[in-house]
C-alpha cells in the first residue's frame, strides 16, 4: 500500500527520535544565528558611528557593550528555544530551513517554498520565540479556515506588520471589527443593485480599454497590457465603490496616478518587512524603505481622505451621481448612525481595503491569463470562439456596442472562459499565501502539533502545484480539467483556495469572474494577443499580490 506524503513525514519523524538532530540542522541554526546577530550588529554599528561623530568615545563604548550583552542574550534564547523545538519536542513539522533561506529566495519565494512543499507537505522555519508553519495539505486548509476557525485568527503578529497599510480593514483585523465590515460588506454584495450597476461599470470600462489599445495595435507598436488592465480595473473600482471617475486608464488624474503607484510600492514593502529583521528599527529612524513607506502612506491617505471628503459634501448637497448605487455612499449612510465607531480613519481603512480586494486580484489575475493565452494560442483561439457563439452575431460592431451584448446571460454561457480563468488563478492565485496565529495549543489533521502562537500559513501558489492534489499534470495549463460535458465543475475550495474558503471566503468572488469574463471577452473578440518575446518566462514581484515583475509585453493585432 502506497504511503501518503503526510505519513511517510510522520514515520520519518519519529524514527528521528528526539535526540537525532543533524548536523545540517544545527549548522543552520548557526547560520541563522550569525546571520541575524550580524545583521543587527551591522545596523546597530551605522547608528554608533553617526552618534560617534557628536558624543564621546566612552559613551560610544558603552553603548557598544549593551549592544553586545544583548546579542549574547539574544543568541540564548534563541539556543534554548532551537533545542526545545528540535530535539525535546515530538510530532512537530520538520524544520526545512532558516529566514535567510527567504531572504536569499525573495524574488522567487513562492517557487521557492513550492520545490520545499514537494518534499515536505507540512513544515516550519524557527524563530526566537515560536514556529512559523507552512502547509498544502487540504486537510489542514479545511481545518485553520473552517473546522477551527475560531482559533485560527490572523493575530497580533499579522496585525503590527499591515497595520500602516491595511489598518483596521477586513484583512487585517479579527472578532468584532471584522464581523462588522462583513456583515456590511455581505449585504452589499447581495443586492441586485449593485450587481446591476457593477456590471454597466464593466461593459463601460471593456469598451474603453478597446479603444485605449487599438492606437499601438494600429501602429503595429506593442504594450503593456498588465499596465492598461490595472488602470481598467481601478477605475471600474473607484467608479463601483465610490463614484467617482478616476480615469486611470486615460492618465488624465495625476493625483490618481501617484496614488497608485504609491498603494503598489506599498504593498510590497509592507510584504518585505516579513523577512525583513530590523524594519522596526528603520521604522523609529525613518530610514530606508520605511522612510519610502512613510511616505507612500500620507499619498494614500491624503487621497482616500480626500475621497471621503468629496463624497460626504455631494451626500450633504445631493449631488450624488448616479444616487446611492456605490458601496462608500452606502458606508457613510451607515457611519450616521454610528458616528462614535465610524470614524474616518475607520472608513479609511475600510475603503483602501476595498481597493486591494477589487484592483489588484481582477487585474492580476487577467495579467496571468492573458499571459497563459499567449503561451497557449490553441486555448486563446478556443475562447474567442466561445464568445462569438455566446453572443450570437456575425456582423461587425463597435466596442461600445458589442460590450454591451455582456449581460449577465451571456456571460453565464463562457463555460470554457470561466474554466480559463479558473486554471490561471489554481497556478497564478492573486493572493499566493495567507497565515493565520494559532490562539491555543493544537494538532492538525496530518498529526503535527500547532503550539498557542505559532503562525500556520496555507500556500495556494504551491497547492495548485501538487501533483498528490491536481494529478501529474499539475504544473500544466489544462481548462478542461475543470469541464465536465462543457460545463463548469467548482472545486472545493480547501483544494482551490484563490478565493480563501470558511468564514473568511471572498465576498466578491461573483463579482470579480464577472469583471474578468466581461473584460476578457471583449477583449480577446477585438484583438489577438501575442507576446513581445515568447521566449521569456514572466516573474512575478513579491508581493501580498501576485504581480507580474516588469509588466506584461504584447503585440495586439486587431481581428478581422
Amino acid at each position: 500500500m502506497k504511503l501518503s506524503m503526510q505519513e511517510t513525514t510522520l514515520i520519518e519523524v519519529k524514527k528521528r527520535g528526539r535526540l537525532d538532530i543533524s548536523y545540517l540542522k544545527f549548522s543552520w541554526f548557526l547560520h541563522s544565528t550569525y546571520f541575524r546577530m550580524s545583521t543587527l550588529l551591522f545596523a546597530s554599528g551605522v547608528l554608533f558611528l553617526l552618534v560617534g561623530l557628536y558624543v564621546s568615545p566612552s559613551i560610544v563604548l558603552g553603548l557598544i557593550g549593551i549592544l553586545i550583552v544583548f546579542v549574547i542574550v539574544f543568541a540564548l534564547k534563541y539556543l534554548v528555544f532551537y533545542i526545545k523545538e528540535s530535539i525535546l519536542e515530538d510530532q512537530k513539522p520538520p524544520i526545512a530551513g532558516p529566514i535567510l533561506n527567504y531572504l536569499v529566495h525573495f524574488n522567487r519565494l513562492f517557487d521557492y517554498q513550492t520545490s520545499v512543499a514537494k518534499k515536505h507537505s507540512t513544515f516550519r522555519l524557527i524563530t526566537p520565540s515560536h514556529s512559523d508553519i507552512y502547509t498544502v495539505d487540504p486537510l489542514n486548509v479545511e481545518y485553520i479556515l473552517k473546522t477551527k476557525f475560531s482559533n485560527y485568527e490572523k493575530g497580533a503578529y499579522n496585525y503590527g506588520i499591515m497595520r500602516d497599510l491595511f489598518g483596521d480593514g477586513i484583512f487585517a483585523v479579527d472578532g468584532h471589527k471584522w464581523r462588522h465590515q462583513r456583515k456590511l460588506a455581505s449585504y452589499e454584495f447581495s443586492t441586485r443593485v449593485l450587481r446591476d450597476f457593477s456590471s454597466a461599470v464593466f461593459r463601460a470600462t471593456a469598451a474603453k480599454l478597446v479603444s485605449k489599445i487599438t492606437v499601438p495595435a494600429t501602429a503595429l507598436k506593442s504594450t503593456d497590457l498588465q499596465d492598461m488592465l490595472m488602470k481598467s480595473t481601478l477605475d471600474s473600482i473607484f467608479k463601483v465603490g465610490f463614484g467617482f471617475e478616476l480615469n486611470a486608464l486615460s492618465g488624465l488624474d495625476e493625483f490618481g496616478s501617484r496614488f497608485t503607484k504609491a498603494f503598489d510600492d506599498s504593498n510590497s514593502i509592507i510584504f518585505w518587512r516579513y523577512v525583513d529583521l530590523i524594519w522596526e528599527l528603520k521604522r523609529f529612524l525613518n530610514i530606508g524603505s520605511e522612510a519610502s513607506l512613510k511616505q507612500n502612506i500620507k499619498v494614500i491617505n491624503d487621497f482616500i481622505f480626500e475621497l471621503i471628503r468629496c463624497k460626504r459634501e455631494q451626500m450633504k448637497t445631493g449631488k450624488l451621481e448616479g444616487g446611492k448605487e456605490d458601496i462608500l455612499s452606502r458606508f457613510l449612510l451607515e457611519s450616521e448612525k454610528d458616528p462614535e465607531n465610524m470614524t474616518d480613519q475607520y472608513l479609511r481603512d475600510i475603503t483602501l481595503n476595498f481597493i486591494i480586494a477589487g484592483k489588484d486580484t481582477s487585474a492580476n489575475t487577467l495579467a496571468w491569463f492573458f499571459y497563459m493565452l499567449c503561451k497557449h494560442p490553441l486555448v486563446q483561439e478556443k475562447v474567442v470562439q466561445e464568445v462569438r457563439e455566446a453572443v450570437g452575431i456575425k456582423e461587425s460592431m463597435s466596442a461600445d456596442e458589442f460590450s454591451k451584448l455582456m449581460t449577465e446571460e451571456t456571460v453565464d454561457k463562457m463555460q470554457y472562459l470561466h474554466a480559463s480563468l479558473t486554471e490561471t488563478l489554481r497556478l497564478y492565485p492573486a493572493v499566493p499565501l495567507d497565515g493565520k496565529s494559532a490562539t491555543e495549543d493544537d494538532i492538525l489533521p496530518d498529526g503535527f502539533k500547532v503550539k498557542k502562537g505559532d503562525d500556520i500559513t496555507y500556500m495556494a501558489y504551491a497547492m495548485g502545484r501538487m501533483k498528490n492534489i491536481w494529478g501529474d499534470d499539475a504544473e500544466e495549463f489544462h481548462p478542461e480539467r475543470s469541464l465536465h460535458d462543457g460545463i463548469f465543475q467548482p472545486e472545493s475550495p480547501f483544494k482551490f483556495t484563490a478565493f480563501h474558503a470558511g468564514p473568511r471566503i471572498c465576498l466578491g468572488k461573483e463579482f470579480a469572474y464577472r469583471q474578468m469574463k466581461i473584460l476578457a471577452a471583449v477583449l480577446l473578440y477585438f484583438f489577438r494577443f501575442k507576446l513581445v518575446d515568447a521566449r521569456k518566462e514572466a516573474t512575478y514581484r513579491t508581493m501580498f499580490t501576485l504581480h507580474l515583475d516588469k509588466g506584461l509585453h504584447v503585440y495586439a493585432s486587431p481581428r478581422l
